[in-house]
């Protein structure tokens, strides 16, 4: 589990697999109704304090407390 990350730590134009999402089950659902669910792939578009990432040809822009409880594998296509 050593190549699993936090999604916030991705620089622009990378990608990676979500794997795990942790926190509060209300603050997991949420994410997964937004598409953020094991297996998808994402793409960091601009990180910071707000990151915007791609996900299934959507843009999502999330604040950094949300992406912290996105665990992710970098380097994944789609």
């Amino acid at each position: 589990m050593h190549d699993l990350i936090p999604l916030n730590l991705l620089s622009p134009g990378q990608y990676a697999n979500v794997d795990a999402i942790t926190g509060l089950p209300e603050q997991v659902h949420r994410l997964e109704e937004l598409g953020l669910r094991s297996g998808t792939t994402v793409e960091m578009v601009q990180s910071g304090r707000s990151c915007i990432i791609r996900l299934a040809g959507h843009k999502l822009c999330l604040r950094a407390d949300e992406l912290l409880q996105v665990l992710v594998r970098r380097g994944a296509l789609a």
